[in-house]
């Protein structure tokens, strides 16, 4: 199967073509501004679908709007047709093709040329009305607010936002190369298609949530992205880091005993952190009324000791991080670590809420309350 896709070094179109590189499609073309009339006839003369994803949104000359969307479009199905190729041609067009003005006129037309080439050659013709398209590689201030304010923020520049409240519709550029890899045979879909997974957001939402993701390093804090609007945001954001933003330091506590560290932290769902501890030594001693922790060591030995506060009860673990295994902390017990081996021992740890400096939930206490000073 001979895929074509206009526009292939787009914003798009690169995304789309590394997909169908990934899913093993090796005969795959790329048309540009760049190709020669000859490798227009040549591609399209053995095409079995095309993507038509190239056009113009923000040219110089208004006039260009039908150059480069309407007529171009009206090239390919001429082009196709004059091949005797029956290929799927899908359409990349816009929700302002219903708009009355440069831009949507010239959208409006590129969709009546795709129909009329399906219903001349029996060939199927999808068109897409795609909103404000966002995600890794979209050029700053040209393809969409969300490439211009990440690009910004993730190198400390302001941002300008003129109504907070004004609408925004938007569609994640892999949701939207998912729906279009679904259109290849043996799909039988054909003429209009709804877009699905649009996000219905406003301009000030989106800055305050960049903003919030671009502040990570220093707040240590990240909010909820793993799923929806926010996980693709996320994504976008960090594929817009500098090289020299692919990293930030955390700042390290160290005394006797080891070192310590804050990882992250979650708006709810607690905080990340690592420390060690030297060979014989104890870190811990103290219980939680609320708080709960998950222990995990990753290097070394550990000897675990819990005393219940009430009943008196005690239990240990040995822990090699050889063998993973997760370790509870439940609220009540009294809890410590000792590096047994000679070695040093880290800890990853994870705690169920962030640390609050007004009310610690952290209380003092022997695991083996006879053995204390």
């Amino acid at each position: 199967m001979r895929i074509v896709v206009t526009g292939g070094d787009g914003f798009l179109g690169r995304t789309l073509r590394l997909r169908l590189e990934e899913l093993g499609h090796v005969d795959v073309a790329s048309i540009t501004r760049a190709s020669s009339p000859e490798q227009w006839e040549s591609v399209f003369a053995t095409a079995d679908v095309v993507f038509h994803l190239a056009g113009v949104n923000r040219p110089v000359d208004p006039a260009d709007f039908e150059t480069g969307n309407a007529a171009l479009t009206r090239r390919v199905c001429d082009t196709l047709t004059a091949a005797g190729r029956r290929a799927t041609l899908v359409l990349s067009s816009s929700t302002q093709a219903v708009l009355d003005n440069p831009y949507g006129r010239s959208k409006a037309e590129a969709e009546r040329a795709v129909l009329h080439y399906a219903e001349c050659t029996g060939a199927r013709g999808c068109i897409l009305r795609f909103p404000n398209i966002f995600g890794k590689w979209a050029r700053p201030n040209y393809n969409s607010a969300v490439a211009s304010f990440c690009h910004n923020l993730a190198r400390g520049q302001p941002i300008t936002i003129h109504d907070p409240d004004a609408p925004l519709r938007l569609v994640y550029v892999d949701d939207v190369v998912a729906q279009l890899l679904a259109l290849l045979p043996p799909s039988t879909m054909n003429g209009q298609v709804t877009v699905g997974t649009v996000h219905e957001t406003t301009v000030g939402a989106v800055a305050s949530m960049l903003r919030e993701i671009a502040e990570i390093p220093r707040t240590l804090t990240v909010p909820r992205v793993g799923a929806g609007l926010a996980r693709a945001l996320y994504a976008t954001f960090v594929s817009y880091l500098p090289p020299t933003a692919f990293a930030y330091a955390l700042r390290r506590h160290e005394d006797a005993r080891g070192s310590f560290a804050e990882m992250l932290r979650t708006t709810d769902s607690g905080q990340f952190s690592y420390f060690t501890a030297r060979p014989g030594v104890t870190r811990g001693g103290h219980y939680h009324h609320t708080k709960a922790e998950k222990f995990l060591v990753v290097q070394g030995r550990a000897r675990f000791g819990f005393r219940h506060i009430i009943t008196g009860e005690r239990h240990a673990l040995e822990v090699d991080g050889r063998s993973p295994q997760v370790i509870e902390t439940v609220p009540g017990w009294v809890h410590d670590v000792t590096n047994t081996g000679e070695d040093e021992m880290i800890v990853l740890l994870w705690a169920n809420e962030t640390f609050d400096p007004q009310r610690p939930d952290t209380v003092a206490a022997s695991v083996s309350p006879e053995l204390a000073p």
